[in-house]
């Protein structure tokens, strides 16, 4: 089976946006949609009827545009668009024929998605796969009645809200499924989507939204029997009990309450014997008939609005249904919490304390814990698809089994139990047979879970390697304490940065040398890649800020000397280095990443050379990497003003630009043609891995080369340019003058147009511009404020 074109029908903003993620991937889709049943006032004006195919794609047409318009951008870059082609259902469902996929995603309405499905099963060729994005209708009854060639490629596709960034994707196979067909799909989600794939089975609302909506209603009513406050309750279920920053009214005010009314209805209809469960509070509907469904209408638990001193956000008091402003919130219980290490700890101390606001929190956990405990046999295979679907799909640090084993499962029975609660048959049965825990360790390190009585080993992903598991194997090679060497397997071997915040240090620098020296006796290739919260952020400031101003110039110096000639001897490299970043990938980072042979990266990756929002310029090579990147755009032998080439990558670095994607990187010049990205960040080691092995079957290394200098005509361009963002007040005087200093190293000094030099002139020019920066007052003052801010001071 092969995929390689794709339609979506139903074009609204999830059909639209799983377009976008088919088209990141590479995809081509068709997106069809309805035909209006009335003319615009603005196609009126321009003479069009309802017969002309414009009018006809409009709904498509449009959503597709809007695709563009969304923050959080659902395209990687927006030329992505390009890969989407509209349509409509009256004229176009006949080029189902050319697809391979199909996937349904209109209105949430049993009667259409039978109809809409007795079309496309006499439109596709045999074995086309076929899915639902239904959040929770029954399967079964969409498809009853309809041929068995059909429904064996039938089955659903839940993809989460927004695709390009929530990770989960429920699949869930229909009545007559074909095994293999689920096999396919499962790993087309994991491998080219990259998506984390768990299977569902055909109940209301699968896993995810299924547990999910218990905890709301439980939630709403808790809080007015309590009498807390909308930020109190946010305070007491965001990231102190592993949930996301914007915990309970914030993520409702995201996805709207319209959105939450109908997904928790979804589940009371679907379950009539747990009706009770789901019934919302009063003040709710209230909220709906006013319109407040949260962040698109600006106002929802919390209120959004522009104030004197910029955006004021107040909060919705329920009880008089007024707007007001944001209070601290305080309990002795969460302060506790908010001090403990590690989750468990912090859910254990949040539980166990004395006020009002540690009963709120375990009246809100507990029915969590019973409800998942009670129907898990009903939903999914097992307890990691619970798990995981609450991770993935709710961003929660911890799903269900694993905050009963946070909480030590004997314990919480005991409590539940003294409180005159009724223990869920699973929970009965793991503990009468000695067991205290679902999750356990084997003796080789793996995660086992409790499955029907016994410990089960947890399938690894063969894409994914876990580096963690890699040190307890004993495979590491090298260390120290910035960064390891890890033997990969197969002659390839993999730089992990272990330092604070996965930043530029000495320990790392060494690393580099000491793994390259080892990589070239020993081994294919070499990886640098990490799995930490982000790739790299860049050199220690706090360090830099230090030397300086003890005024250790020479310290200074020496080290960016150091990392100059690490990130040479990459580029120099006698055996094939490829990197794989991913997150943020800034300053020294992204010098790293820029002086390897390949780079496969995370399609997420936030590439870029930040150093002028400091106060400085790239001192590890990335000045001089993007000038000759300028040049390069240029043939041999052909005189061109390299203005242009020059201005693009200048502007990356003037403007510390930072890519919103890997595609983007590549548009500014981090990536290059040949460089790749992975769709799931999971697989980019093996990925990287596999590029090194690839490279080494016929590597040879880089020889140094003469570099073409663009001189003072194309600084002289640069310069104008800077004066006209200043003129327009877009950068300070202090940017200017940083701006004129990264375009005098660039350029190449004092050097003529077109003159040939080595690359290490230009680093001799960068670290001596560097230096001459680092000592000026004002970017201390930069340095001093990001570090104390965490963003720049524009002075």
């Amino acid at each position: 089976m092969k995929i390689h074109k794709a339609a979506v029908i139903g074009s609204g903003v999830m059909g639209s946006t799983i377009a976008a993620l088919l088209a990141n991937a590479g995809i081509p889709s068709l997106l069809l949609d309805i035909v209006p049943s009335k003319l615009s006032e603005k196609e009126k004006a321009n003479g069009l009827t309802l017969k002309d195919r414009t009018v006809r794609n409009s709904i498509a047409q449009n959503n597709k545009a809007n695709l563009l318009k969304m923050n959080p951008a659902p395209l990687l870059v927006p030329e992505f668009a390009d890969r989407i082609e509209v349509g409509n259902l009256s004229d176009d469902l006949g080029r189902l024929i050319e697809v391979d996929w199909v996937i349904e995603v209109v209105v949430e309405r049993l009667d259409i998605k039978v109809n809409l499905f007795k079309k496309i099963a006499a439109q596709v060729r045999p074995g086309t796969i076929v899915t639902s994005n239904t959040s929770g209708i029954s399967l079964k009854s969409m498809v009853e009645g309809l041929p068995e060639s059909f429904t064996q490629y039938f089955l659903g596709t839940h993809f989460f809200n927004p695709p390009r960034y929530m990770k989960l994707l429920e699949i869930i196979p229909g009545p007559n499924t074909d095994p293999e067909v689920i096999k396919f799909l499962c790993e087309f989600g994991e491998r080219v989507l990259g998506k984390g794939v768990v299977m569902a089975k055909d109940t209301p609302n699968f896993i995810a939204n299924r547990i999910g909506a218990i905890g709301s209603p439980v939630l709403l009513k808790e809080m007015l029997r309590t009498g807390l406050t909308v930020d109190e309750v946010d305070a007491l279920t965001g990231p102190v009990m592993g949930r996301p920053k914007s915990a309970s009214f914030r993520t409702i005010d995201l996805v709207g309450l319209d959105t939450f009314i109908h997904s928790n209805n979804n589940v009371a209809n679907g379950v009539p014997e747990e009706k009770d469960n789901f019934v919302l509070p009063e003040f709710i509907f209230t909220m709906l008939k006013n319109g407040w469904l949260g962040d698109k209408t600006r106002q929802g638990f919390y209120k959004k609005s522009k104030g004197p001193k910029g955006k004021v956000i107040e909060v919705l008091d329920i009880q008089t249904m007024t707007y007001g402003p944001q209070k601290t919130v305080s309990f002795a219980s969460l302060e506790k919490a908010k001090a403990a290490r590690s989750l468990p700890e912090k859910l254990r101390t949040l539980v166990s304390g004395d006020d009002i606001g540690a009963e709120f929190a375990w009246n809100v956990i507990k029915p969590t814990l019973l409800y998942a405990a009670t129907i898990a046999k009903d939903i999914a295979a097992d307890i990691t698809g619970i798990d995981e679907a609450m991770r993935w799909g709710y961003n929660w640090e911890m799903g269900p089994f694993q905050l009963w084993d946070a909480l030590g499962v004997k314990a919480t029975a005991d409590r539940i139990l003294s409180e005159g609660g009724t223990l869920p048959e699973l929970v009965e049965e793991l503990l009468a047979k000695g067991y205290e825990s679902f999750y356990q360790k084997t003796e080789a390190g793996q995660t086992a879970f409790y499955n029907a009585g016994t410990y089960h080993q947890k399938t690894i992903s063969p894409y994914a390697f876990s580096l963690k598991e890699a040190h307890k194997a004993g495979k590491v090679i090298l260390g120290n304490p910035g960064a390891s060497l890890v033997d990969l397997g197969d002659g390839v071997a993999c730089i992990e940065f272990h330092s604070p915040n996965n930043s530029i240090n000495a320990d790392v620098v060494e690393m580099i040398y000491k793994s390259l020296e080892e990589v070239e006796k020993n081994y294919l290739g070499l990886v640098i890649g990490n799995q930490g919260k982000n790739f790299c952020v860049g050199a220690n400031l706090v360090l830099i800020l230090q030397e300086a101003e003890r005024s250790n110039w020479e310290g200074l110096d020496l080290g960016v000397r150091e990392l100059q000639n690490a990130t040479m001897a990459l580029k120099f490299a006698k055996k094939p280095v490829v990197a794989a970043p991913f997150g943020m990938t800034l300053g020294g980072g992204t010098e790293i990443c820029l002086h390897t042979h390949a780079l496969q990266a995370s399609s997420e990756t936030y590439m870029g050379l930040v150093e002028l929002g400091v106060g400085l310029i790239p001192g590890g090579g990335g000045t001089k990497e993007m000038a000759v990147r300028a040049m390069e755009g240029i043939l041999p032998g052909i005189q061109v003003a390299p203005d242009y080439f020059f201005a693009k990558r200048f502007e990356a670095v003037a403007m510390a630009q930072v890519s919103t994607s890997a595609e983007k990187a590549r548009q500014l010049g981090f990536l290059r043609d040949h460089d790749r990205y992975s769709m799931n960040p999971e697989h980019i080691i093996l990925d990287a891995k596999a590029r090194v092995i690839d490279l080494a079957r016929n590597f040879r290394p880089n020889l140094p080369t003469k570099v073409k200098m663009g001189g003072a005509g194309v600084r002289a361009t640069l310069e104008v340019a800077l004066y006209g963002m200043r003129q327009g007040n877009y950068i300070s005087d202090y940017d200017m003058f940083l701006g004129k200093k990264l375009a005098y190293a660039m350029t190449g000094g004092d050097r003529p147009a077109g003159m040939l030099v080595d690359e290490q002139y230009l680093l001799d020019i960068e670290r001596e511009t560097f230096m001459s920066l680092v000592g000026e007052a004002k970017t201390q003052d930069r340095i001093r404020y990001m570090l104390a801010k965490g963003k720049p001071l524009r002075n």
